[in-house]
């Protein structure tokens, strides 16, 4: 039988995985080609040879604009195309499916049976509904809590391999100078700093066998760190999902989102302090609908803010984190909160000053309004970012980003950091579920964790 020509549609993340696990060395499928979205500047590239398999792809896999799907399809008469990208409306890849369809395609959804990956030491994963629901908080808390325990613990984040892919295959970060010679965007540090600070070492990249194989000699647990609202790479041995009251509804709306809500053991309802009562119960009563069995634990996110007197009667520019604003659609963040809450006078729109690739985000993403996502995939972006904020007339600039800007920016005006951490509320907690987890009893050190008391463990 003649090989069936495929298109993966992604962004440089799960389309990657989904090749790796399932049509890598697949005598039955002959990838043509990946499309690319979400992400500035990663169409025109290719999937290396080196990581193709050379034999079958000895020229690797070209990567183009998804804008090109429709015409790609019928000049290389492609029989199907998989979609592997996350936080996505329902109704939005059900569009996606009408044109590759109309086109003549096949669609397809891949689901975890598929692209899973068995570890050999337990796995926990902290995933979302959506992006920007506080997966960072959340993972932190879990793996203070999994140390304390005493585990060792080594995390593993979602792909953002947006440079040579071939030197990005399985990166190590152990150190702020693994940052720098990995030549990490401002969304990478974001998500690795964290750990850093913590102690804890952190693997991410391309090929994720490859990845946990050398991530489990180290660990006595390892920490699946999600990234936008797609669901775990591995096979988890406890699924924490974390959902938004602020953007109620969204938990069954989205695509995996709503996976990642039915297969969770347990569910975290965040920011419960600044959602109102009808938005926080809204969520539970969609979370029981579709998972009547996971835990639910109640949240919130509570806010430090230093040099928090710098806002009070300031005009402030408020920057958030980039994705959750751009395909997170997220328009009330950590930022905006303090700004209300420590008495800004007001909020700067900070449109009228962009330059370069920020002003092009805002033209692909006019919802986000007048936050300035803090956007960095290159060095021109992370330049294009500082002049913003320094030509943007305001007299303090609010940081609610996972690391501090003023790092990796020079800020010509008074500026404060925004942090927050997860906070739980009544039990069960998550500290509870964890020290009542099968799996997580002694250590390779030897050291057991005590026993919890008064909670409710879940059967696998």
């Amino acid at each position: 039988m003649a090989k069936k020509r495929v298109i993966i549609m992604g962004a440089a993340g799960r389309d990657f995985h989904n090749f790796n696990t399932f049509f890598r060395n697949n005598e039955s499928y002959e990838v043509v080609a990946f499309t690319a979205t979400q992400i500035p500047d990663i169409d025109g590239r290719k999937y290396p040879a080196e990581l193709a398999g050379k034999k079958q792809y000895p020229k690797g896999i070209p990567i183009y604009d998804e804008g090109d799907l429709n015409d790609l399809i019928k000049k290389e008469k492609i029989d199907l195309v998989v979609f592997a990208y996350s936080d996505i409306m329902h109704e939005n890849v059900m569009h996606k499916a009408s044109l590759v369809n109309a086109a003549g395609a096949d669609f397809m959804l891949m689901g975890a049976n598929s692209t899973m990956i068995k570890a050999n030491v337990p796995v926990i994963s902290i995933c979302a509904a959506r992006t920007g629901c506080g997966k960072s908080q959340t993972t932190r808390r879990v793996a203070n809590i999994l140390q304390e325990m005493g585990k060792k613990v080594v995390a593993i984040r979602h792909p953002m391999p947006y440079g040579d892919l071939v030197k990005q295959e399985c990166m190590r970060f152990e150190k702020y100078s693994d940052l720098d010679k990995y030549k990490c965007t401002i969304e990478e540090r974001e998500e690795f700093e964290p750990h850093i600070n913590r102690g804890i070492v952190v693997y991410c990249g391309v090929d994720y066998e490859t990845i946990i194989r050398q991530a489990e000699k180290e660990a006595d647990v390892i920490l699946w760190d999600g990234g936008n609202n797609d669901f775990p790479f591995y096979h988890s041995d406890c699924e924490i999902v974390v959902v938004d009251p602020l953007r109620a509804g969204h938990e069954v709306m989205y695509h995996p989102g709503e996976t990642n809500v039915r297969r969770a053991d347990v569910i975290v309802i965040n920011k419960i302090d600044s959602a109102s009562p009808e938005e926080v119960e809204e969520v539970r009563e969609n979370v029981r609908a579709v998972n009547p069995n996971a835990i639910i634990i109640d949240a919130a996110s509570p806010l430090t803010v230093d040099n928090a007197e710098l806002i009070r009667n300031k005009s402030a520019l408020v920057i958030e984190d980039g994705p959750t604003l751009t395909h997170g659609e997220m328009q009330i963040g950590a930022g905006v909160v303090a700004a209300i809450k420590y008495g800004a006078r007001e909020q700067v729109d900070p449109r009228p000053y962009t330059v370069g690739t920020i002003t092009e985000t805002f033209k692909k993403y006019p919802e986000i309004g007048s936050l300035l996502p803090a956007m960095g995939y290159s060095a021109k972006q992370i330049k294009d970012l500082e002049t913003t904020i320094n030509k943007t007339k305001c007299d303090v600039v609010i940081i609610a980003t996972p690391i501090d800007l003023r790092k990796i920016v020079k800020i010509n005006k008074p500026a404060v950091q925004v942090g927050y951490e997860l906070q739980e509320i009544g039990t069960p907690n998550l500290e509870t579920v964890l020290h009542n987890h099968p799996l997580l009893g002694c250590s390779k050190s030897g050291k057991c964790a005590p026993k919890a008391k008064d909670a409710k463990s879940k059967k696998r």
